[in-house]
């Protein structure tokens, strides 16, 4: 039989592990190099401290980060517990006296994985380089001021976390709901060496400000028609319902009669007004010179 054809056909259960830098895109060349330097530093030194053996983890190199599975044979609650604070202290050390400090996103996930030629593939992989890369994970990481953000799937906090452990405290940890391409998912955050996050929630959207100002036109012409009783069409209606008489400053007049006009020329109406001088109320006409006197 052709074990390496089996091996090839049969997924292994692993622990998937997803590692990505913050804000990547904004290293230059030079300190891009440096960048990936670092990582590779924190992530194999956490092995050599965690105890877990080399042979046991595959590395996939990402770019502006590493792609990693764990052979079940080595205890997740020690990739969980022990690894993540050795992780986590590594990378303090290496962010000392950095002006532009070196923050990771780890996704992890347990389940099926395939190995072949060029790396690893199957849907525990996809899962968690999603968690890793959630928009979610990235603000929280901001929003705290932190090195690191860890990001494991539902079943593996219920599977293992929830149980808890060395190193490992499932009350550290904040549930959230997340749109990814395959659908809604349940993922657990955690910030090593800080209490359970509070999630941020999504600041409001702006309102549009053209239909900010179409809503204000729109309330200002019904203002004006129902001053003016004026109908659609332009015209004037028969029979308006003028409650100017029983409104001031915008509160109602009990003690206000309810008028009824029938208009068919200007018309205007004033209530509790005081002058200081001679005004003129209502039009102008151009026999108006002859009327003076």
């Amino acid at each position: 039989m052709d074990h390496d054809a089996m091996d090839l056909a049969e997924a292994r259960y692993e622990l998937v592990i997803s590692v990505d830098a913050r804000r990547s895109g904004e290293y230059d060349d030079v300190d891009k190099q440096r960048m990936r330097e670092r990582i590779y530093r924190v992530l194999e030194a956490a092995f050599t401290h965690a105890k877990v053996a080399r042979d046991a983890v595959h590395m996939e190199d990402r770019g502006d980060g590493v792609l990693l599975s764990v052979a079940g044979r080595i205890a997740v609650t020690r990739l969980l517990g022990l690894w993540m604070v050795e992780v986590h202290e590594n990378l303090r050390d290496e962010n000392r006296g950095l002006s532009v400090p070196l923050g990771l996103r780890v996704g992890m996930h347990v389940g099926p994985v395939r190995h072949d030629g060029r790396g690893i593939s199957g849907r525990a992989v996809d899962l968690a380089c999603r968690l890793a890369d959630s928009p979610l994970a990235r603000r929280l990481l901001d929003a705290e001021r932190a090195d690191l953000v860890l990001v494991t799937s539902q079943s593996l906090y219920e599977d293992v976390v929830s149980s808890g452990g060395k190193f490992i405290e499932p009350a550290h940890y904040s549930s959230a709901r997340l749109e990814l391409k395959e659908g809604e998912v349940t993922a657990w955050f955690h910030l090593p060496g800080r209490p359970a996050p509070e999630i941020p929630t999504a600041a409001p959207a702006a309102p549009d400000a053209d239909r900010v100002d179409d809503a204000r036109d729109v309330r200002d012409t019904r203002d004006v028609r129902d001053a003016r009783g004026v109908d659609d069409a332009g015209g004037v209606d028969d029979a308006p319902d003028v409650d100017d008489a029983r409104r001031v400053d915008g509160e109602d007049r009990a003690d206000g009669p309810r008028a009824h006009y029938t208009v068919h020329g200007d018309m205007s109406q004033h209530s509790d007004n005081v002058y200081q001088q001679p005004v003129h109320i209502g039009r102008i006409t151009g026999d108006a010179g002859r009327r003076k006197g």
